[in-house]
């Protein structure tokens, strides 16, 4: 099938080219319309229960995380002039299109007691800014006997101010977040152009601010991934023309990416804005395989269209094979329910087969129409350094397995104990760099009024009415008090804070007087102004349903991990049940931090099942090419070491297992067993042709896979490397770890392999291992068979086959 494929292939060269040609237009054309992906989540499958309780909190209480805060520390804040501005600059980010309303020292509201009409209306505690000290004194007086606003806009131990700016959900899930937060950035920065400094925190700014980061990195990777693939291309060939018809292939894959991404309707994030420099990292090694076969068949014959021939015929299944175990790696993330990890695992995937077709297709069609090479074109096959490289690798392995197998050893008990060391941990802005400014402001956000991530109790009182019920008030003061107990937790608000506030206005607003109602005595008198609350006014419906069954307590808390975070939940727990009876009571603790916390849990869960799945599949596909479970069980083991090596180094390292680098595993196995699958081809093919003599056939084997192995783990090394350079950490340790993964797996696959071949070579070769399921290489049988002579002669040590 494939003499036929390669003759099709070239006799149709130009129908093939205008076909790619206009393909690459349209997915140039639709790759205009890929756009960030500017929602948050999707951690979480839809029938999770955590995700079930928070869609449901959602439709009670809208979204849980759309304030932008802005904090000042500051005493020349409460001057005239400076609490003016800021009194300005809040009335200008009302009038934003896009924020709801703004809340702050300058924009707050009070109680005021209506007895014509049994009920309390809203009033500005500030009409006008002050125009003096002592107007100034007077408003900061009123604020402070206001204990409903103390450490929600104002912490009187730090001196720290707080506006809280709403945003409007709907319009922060959509590129018009952008200009919105650039006009509120503008506004702000005016006012702090005065001399005090502002800081910017809350869901949305952070969303916003990671989403620019990433797309600001995009060009930058896509660049280097060029530049340095491109710089390789030029070391190993020494042509440009090579250099340049590696790099149209390579760039190709990446509009065809794009393309992909937009007919799938799909957006870029995280992950799925690495797959183009991946494409570009991943796809030269295949060049690099293609244009050694080429070169080695016209160096042997010197006839330009057989060598182009037989570079289709002879690498078309085996190439296949590697990309399918590569694509592999990347397409177990579909297994996962994680909508990220889905569409990260699917345009992966379907790209590095299209990347495939595209090399097979693309260079030996361009090589068609060029003058065959000189010369100094396939110098590269008969290099000194490469030589005596090569020439190590076999006398080691021929003469010191033991010490090979000592060193393996060693390597692997090493990074098992590393392994002991792992642990799970993720925050929500994990990825972002450490000197981020988005970071130093959360820090100040966390350290004045405990952080910004919300987490919400849902209280179902299951009777209507019952949640205004004295009893019920009561239990939730009670939770509010033991929330207070931790100090991760801001100063707890819900309707409880609400009734007190009413009290107090009850009673001319004496400070005093902020506390729950007594039903009897002279507090009976506030009822019906409480039970007024919410019919018109938005203060009660913020904190309670319609039919006063479902309320809801609503805390703030520091980023603080999800190690830390679980042993919160688990102390925390049993004190809820304690106060809500689950037979009166439904208590729920939902929003962001929770699903964060259940979303990084199940993700994680899942990255480690679709590792095994990873494993087990392409097992599958090594014993399809091998018909031999023995020779499979050998070739996994020195490709699981370099993945216990790498999660060893993580733990001395204390780099937290997350959904950013467990990830990595399953890529670089599946990278990383390519090199396998291609030593063990060409040793198969070796051992027909020297009637199973086992230790020639390794010997050859490696002469002749080595280059190509070298080659290609450079490249791969070079191109994940530069991810390091990335300001996300999750890109970053990906870049990091996949390249000390793949650098072991080169030790393994060139030493440790090959030994473990010689070592039991009684016990591996079958009749089976030499007759697979799907053949690969074995069309060079009877080319190879030219190389010995009718004595069983040895080949040249310098004449090598493909990599």
């Amino acid at each position: 099938m494939w003499e036929w494929l390669a003759s099709r292939i070239l006799r149709n060269r130009v129908a093939i080219l205008i076909a790619l040609g206009f393909i690459t237009l349209f997915m140039g054309w639709m790759a205009r319309q890929v756009q960030p992906s500017y929602k948050h989540g999707g951690l979480l499958p839809k029938n999770d229960s955590a995700y079930i309780e928070y869609q449901r909190f959602l439709e009670q209480f809208s979204e849980d995380g759309n304030v932008i805060v802005l904090g000042v520390k500051d005493q020349r804040l409460y001057q005239p002039e400076f609490f003016k501005a800021w009194w300005e600059m809040g009335n200008d980010l009302k009038r934003i299109d896009g924020v709801d309303s703004v809340f702050s020292e300058a924009h707050l509201f009070e109680l005021v007691r209506d007895d014509e009409e049994k009920r309390f209306r809203l009033k500005r505690v500030m009409g006008s800014p002050p125009v003096s000290q002592a107007e100034m004194d007077s408003v900061l007086s009123k604020v402070r006997s206001l204990p409903f606003y103390d450490g929600l806009l104002f912490n009187k131990s730090t001196k720290a101010s707080l506006m809280m700016v709403f945003v409007d959900a709907k319009i922060f899930d959509t590129e018009e977040r952008l200009r919105v937060l650039s006009e509120l950035e503008e506004r702000v920065e005016r006012f702090a152009s005065g001399g005090i400094q502002v800081h910017y925190s809350g869901l949305p700014f952070i969303r916003v601010k990671a989403t620019q980061l990433l797309q600001a990195e995009l060009p930058m990777f896509l660049g280097l991934a060029v530049g340095v693939t491109a710089l390789l291309l030029l070391i190993f060939f020494r042509s440009w023309r090579t250099m340049l018809f590696c790099m149209l292939v390579v760039l190709t894959s990446v509009i065809w990416a794009f393309g992909t991404m937009a007919i799938l309707d799909l957006k870029l994030n995280i992950l799925t804005s690495v797959v183009p420099p991946l494409l570009i990292v991943i796809g030269v090694p295949n060049c690099v395989f293609l244009i050694n076969k080429y070169h080695h068949e016209y160096v042997r014959h010197g006839n330009q269209m057989r060598a182009l021939k037989r570079v289709i015929s002879r690498v078309g299944t085996a190439a296949f094979m590697t990309n399918a175990t590569t694509a592999m790696g990347f397409g177990t993330f579909m297994v996962t329910y994680s909508d990220m990890l889905r569409e990260f695992g699917l345009i992966a995937a379907l790209n590095i087969m299209l990347l495939y077709v595209l090399a097979l297709l693309l260079i030996p069609i361009l090589f068609s129409f060029m003058d065959p090479p000189k010369q100094r074109h396939t110098s590269h096959l008969e290099r000194r350094w490469l030589d005596l490289a090569v020439e190590w690798i076999v006398r080691t392995v021929q003469r010191k397995r033991p010490y090979i197998y000592a060193i393996m050893l060693a390597v692997l008990a090493v990074g098992l104990f590393g392994v002991t060391w792992l642990r799970n941990e993720s925050r929500i802005v994990d990825d972002l760099p450490e000197d981020s400014p988005v970071l130093t402001d959360l820090r100040f956000f966390e350290s004045n009024f405990k952080g910004v991530m919300p987490l919400e109790f849902m209280i179902d009182a299951k009777d209507r009415g019952k949640a205004m019920r004295s009893s019920t008030l009561r239990r939730i003061e009670k939770l509010g008090d033991t929330l207070q107990t931790y100090p991760e937790f801001s100063r707890p608000i819900s309707i409880v804070e609400a009734v007190k506030f009413t009290k107090q206005a009850f009673y001319s607003g004496r400070p005093e007087r902020y506390q729950l109602i007594d039903n009897s005595g002279p507090d009976q008198f506030i009822m019906p102004y409480v039970q007024n609350l919410g019919d018109k006014q938005n203060m009660a419906k913020a904190f309670i349903d319609s039919t006063r069954r479902i309320t809801r307590l609503t805390v703030q808390m520091a980023d603080v991990g999800t190690i830390r975070m679980d042993g919160i939940m688990d102390r925390l727990q049993p004190q809820v049940d304690g106060l809500f009876p689950k037979e009166d009571y439904k208590v729920t603790m939902t929003g962001t931090s929770m699903v964060f916390l259940r979303g990084t849990r199940y993700m994680v869960g899942n990255l480690i099942i679709s590792l095994g799945i990873a494993i087990v599949v392409i097992g599958l596909i090594m014993a399809l090419i091998f018909s031999s479970v023995r020779m499979v069980m050998v070739s996994l083991v020195p490709n699981i070491v370099p993945l216990v090596t790498t999660a060893g180094i993580m733990g001395y390292l204390d780099i937290p297992i997350k959904p950013s680098t467990i990830l990595v595993f399953s890529i670089a196995f599946g990278i990383a067993v390519d090199n396998a699958i291609h030593f063990l081809a060409k040793y198969r093919l070796e051992l027909k042709l020297y009637g199973r003599d086992q230790q020639r056939a390794v010997e050859f084997a490696l002469r002749e896979s080595s280059v190509g192995i070298i080659y290609t783990a450079v490249v791969l090394f070079c191109g994940f490397i530069m991810f390091s350079l990335s300001q996300f950490g999750g890109i970053k340790a990906m870049g990091v770890l996949i390249s000390i993964t793949l650098a072991v797996a080169i030790f393994t696959n060139l030493l440790v392999l090959p030994s473990l071949l010689l070592s039991f070579e009684k016990e591996l070769v079958s009749s089976s291992f030499e007759e697979p399921i799907i053949p690969i290489l074995e069309d060079d049988e009877e080319d190879e068979a030219e190389d010995v002579d009718a004595t069983g002669a040895d080949r040249p040590v310098s004449d090598r086959s493909e990599p």
